[in-house]
């Protein structure tokens, strides 16, 4: 699935399945993977790239904070054609800190890049992310509420197999030219 999604076989699969059990990975998959698909569509990918690499951040999963933080970026270059004041690895750095630190950074570069809209679906993303509850409160935290419950599973298994971060989580990730103006603007910029 991996393979035909992204272009590569993600490193994080096998795990779940290890720490899930064959059967309840796969049910896993199928009742999440069509519901984070539909958001994509929805939301787009900026906007969820943006939700799934605060999500992570703030859970302190390096394995999914830099594959869709580079996601993320690769659909701002994509979409936009500048790059995202923070790359990835900045967003690693901030793995795992504490969550208002990370919105404050988050909030900062996003509107920075004037992202302003989405600011406000960061910081629900954040929310939800932190809250004892994270059950949606509204129409539009149904798929954000999604997002927060099924990446706090990927995160978990990232970090308790501690799997090494891989390619983007984005069929953008098959796209050479993108990828390689990408690692063109960061070695101008040094990041």
């Amino acid at each position: 699935m991996g393979i035909h999604l992204w272009g590569f076989p993600p490193r994080l699969m096998a795990p779940i399945v290890v720490q899930l059990g064959p059967v309840r990975a796969l049910a896993w998959v199928v009742w999440n993977m069509p519901r984070y698909q539909r958001t994509l569509k929805r939301f787009g990918p900026v906007r969820t790239h943006l939700i799934c690499t605060a999500v992570s951040l703030v859970n302190g999963c390096p394995y999914c904070g830099s594959g869709h933080g580079y996601a993320f970026e690769l659909a701002y270059l994509h979409e936009y054609g500048w790059l995202f004041p923070l790359g990835r690895y900045d967003m690693i750095m901030l793995c795992g800190r504490p969550p208002g630190l990370i919105r404050h950074r988050m909030v900062a570069a996003t509107q920075a890049a004037g992202l302003h809209p989405e600011v406000r679906w960061l910081e629900r993303a954040i929310e939800l992310t932190v809250a004892e509850d994270g059950r949606p409160t509204d129409v539009d935290d149904v798929r954000i509420s999604h997002l927060v419950r099924m990446f706090g599973v990927l995160n978990s298994v990232g970090i308790a197999d501690g799997t090494e971060p891989d390619q983007a989580h984005s069929p953008l990730n098959k796209d050479r030219v993108l990828k390689l103006r990408y690692a063109g603007l960061r070695a101008v910029v040094g990041i």
